[in-house]
């Protein structure tokens, strides 16, 4: 599959948590062409600040395959991770990250800083802006929505 296919995968992860109310992010990771794990925003159902699509993908990834390094593998995610993931995407040892938009708030792939640039033990391959214009509008609806309930 190319880039733009599995992150639809991810796009409709996100509609999933938006339709529960949450912020809507999705995530899945894939290894060659073959989808491993996937995840989505739970914060406000779990009331966990932990719960972050790419945590659950990568949690779930290391269940699949047996182990803590996700080596050969690429996550794709419809928001720039922020500097929590970003880290777990760095311990993971995941060969590639592939987002959507940009996030100028908490981004840590690029908006805010980059910590993939960083000299850690592993640099994950970057790719942005995958399905922009979709991932973005995903997350304006849904903040418009609750500026409306206001």
């Amino acid at each position: 599959m190319m880039d733009t296919e599995w992150m639809r995968r991810a796009l409709g992860l996100a509609s999933e948590a938006a339709a529960e109310g949450e912020v809507p992010v999705g995530a899945v990771i894939v290894k060659g062409d073959q989808l491993i794990s996937t995840g989505r925003n739970r914060r406000e159902l779990g009331k966990n600040a932990l719960a972050h699509a790419e945590i659950e993908a990568i949690d779930g990834a290391c269940r699949v395959l047996g182990g803590w390094r996700l080596s050969g593998c690429t996550l794709y995610v419809t928001l720039e991770p922020c500097p929590m993931c970003a880290g777990a995407i760095i311990n993971a040892r995941l060969d590639r990250v592939v987002y959507g938009t940009a996030d100028p708030k908490a981004g840590s792939c690029g908006s805010l800083t980059n910590l993939f640039e960083l000299p850690y033990n592993h640099q994950p391959e970057l790719t942005g802006g995958v399905l922009q214009e979709e991932c973005a509008a995903l997350l304006q609806d849904f903040f418009r929505g609750l500026r409306s309930k206001r």
